[in-house]
């Protein structure tokens, strides 16, 4: 009897292991990299996007240069409030430029995580990280995508991995935020964005016209 039960006893722990293996097995990493800018390459997955679309004077642009750390992406330009002399749009605000990624194909699935962490060296000024997702909440049955919106803030002239949970990004509508209690699905993440605008932010942080310049290491998924 005492050896059946020990015979029993080793097959219930070798079960046990056999569970515990297969479970980590199909557990996903606990980072996912989702921008690394560490190659030229990288600027092809994204494009620019400032006021003067629509009249103003804003510029912005996208590099990779060699800095301290290796290659980084350096978002730099100018935030003007001014508007072009003659200019047939009727804007009711300037002073913003972006950089948003081209659409993934088909989705980016992070259900299985809860932060963005971002490696940023920032300039006292306050951006706006942006997730866009499929669209079923603003405009069902339209091309535009949902957006979800939160503040990222990093110390000037120095490198700090800004942490973002998911449920602190807020549903948006052309960029105000929707008063109402949404939620994201993670599961299906069309593309992201990094932005600045002249005016508004976390307090204290720099604010107005002038040049803005945000160098970038990675953008990832993180389960804590």
């Amino acid at each position: 009897m005492s050896r059946f039960r020990s015979l029993w006893q080793a097959s219930i722990s070798a079960t046990k292991r056999a569970f515990a293996w297969n479970f980590e097995d199909f557990m996903p990493p606990s980072e996912n990299i989702i921008f690394s800018f560490n190659s030229k390459d990288e600027l092809k997955r994204w494009h620019l996007y400032s006021d003067s679309e629509y009249g103003g004077l804003s510029s912005a642009s996208l590099e990779i240069k060699e800095g301290d750390s290796g290659l980084n992406g350096i978002f730099s330009g100018n935030l003007s409030l001014d508007v072009a002399e003659g200019s047939p749009w009727r804007m009711k605000r300037s002073g913003f430029c972006g950089m948003r990624s081209k659409k993934f194909k088909g989705f980016i699935d992070l259900e299985a995580y809860d932060t963005i962490i971002m490696k940023l060296l920032g300039d006292g000024r306050s951006y706006i990280s942006t997730i866009y997702t499929d669209n079923w909440i603003n405009s069902p049955g339209k091309e535009e995508d949902n957006s979800w919106q939160a503040f990222v803030f990093s110390p000037k002239d120095e490198w700090h991995e800004v942490k973002i949970p998911l449920e602190r990004y807020l549903p948006t509508w052309r960029g105000n935020v929707i008063d109402v209690k949404l939620e994201m699905n993670p599961a299906r993440i069309v593309g992201m964005s990094l932005s600045v605008n002249a005016g508004g932010g976390v307090p204290g942080a720099k604010s107005g016209p002038g040049e803005f310049k945000l160098e970038i290491d990675y953008i990832k998924a993180l389960r804590t």
